[in-house]
């Protein structure tokens, strides 16, 4: 009896690991996914044979191009700035030096525990009321913007290159010392290049959230695609049809710099084959 007893937990768990063994898992995976890319497939068919009005894509097209340019503009700079300021930034939060560290951490606490449309309003609002007199800058929405994204997102690399300074063995600067190099030259030479293939992921995925932080612009009534939805929208009633262009123009930015982001990843795997 107590055979028997004892021998039906294991005859359960061994019927419970055939249910859900490896080839069970992955019919089902498979399963559901492909349910999932069906419903989106479907209703994607849908809105676009349904709900878009082609003949109103010819008269707000010129307009959401206008404004794809725009964004691309502000993209490429804040891109640009923020990676560029996000080094110094990272390397500030490494240094040996208190007050530089200091400095550095409530930096990045500030602006990544702040919202960054919290971050739009300081500069856009509250700079100009700094200025003894009248401010000089008459279209400030632009420079608010870049200014806005840049300190932001510097943060974030600031962050992300820090991480990827400490992941790089400590054994590398020594070796680059016992060499003969000075603490700046281990640096520059030998450990920043490492550091920055172990933040290039983050740093990457970072420009591609900047992307769409752009869509935050538009309360600072900033012409962007956002903003040219909202125009559309309240003209014509339609969500769809502009709702779709905003889709593809963002969509034409991000997917391009993701495979980007693959490349160099795989251009700077040292340690793997080459692609």
């Amino acid at each position: 009896m107590a055979d028997s007893y004892s021998g039906a937990p294991a005859e359960a768990n061994a019927a419970a690991d055939g249910f859900f063994d490896d080839q069970t898992l992955k019919y089902l995976g498979v399963g559901l996914s492909s349910l999932f890319a069906l419903g989106v497939v479907l209703l994607v068919l849908y809105i676009l044979s349904v709900q878009v009005d082609y003949g109103l894509l010819p008269t707000i097209f010129p307009q959401f191009l206008d404004a794809y340019v725009l964004v691309l503009t502000i993209v490429v700079t804040g891109s640009v700035l923020s990676v560029s300021s996000g080094i110094f930034v990272g390397l500030a939060r490494v240094s040996k030096t208190r007050v530089t560290r200091g400095i550095s951490a409530a930096y990045v606490q500030f602006f990544r525990g702040t919202p960054l449309l919290f971050q739009i309003f300081v500069v856009y609002f509250g700079v100009p009321t700094l200025w003894p007199g009248t401010f000089p800058i008459q279209n400030w929405g632009m420079p608010t913007a870049i200014i806005a994204l840049t300190l932001n997102h510097a943060a974030y690399v600031g962050e992300a290159v820090r991480g990827g300074i400490g992941a790089v063995p400590d054994g590398q600067m020594e070796a680059a010392r016992s060499l003969g190099m000075g603490y700046v030259q281990a640096m520059r030479e030998v450990v920043i290049p490492q550091a920055w293939r172990n933040a290039l992921a983050a740093v990457g995925n970072d420009q591609i959230i900047l992307v769409k932080d752009t869509s935050l612009l538009t309360v600072i009534a900033i012409p962007e695609l956002i903003q040219q939805f909202r125009d559309v929208n309240s003209a014509t009633f339609d969500p769809w049809t502009p709702l779709i262009l905003v889709a593809i123009a963002y969509l034409s930015i991000t997917i391009p710099m993701g495979r980007l982001v693959e490349y160099l990843e795989s251009r700077s795997d040292w340690g793997g084959e080459s692609q």
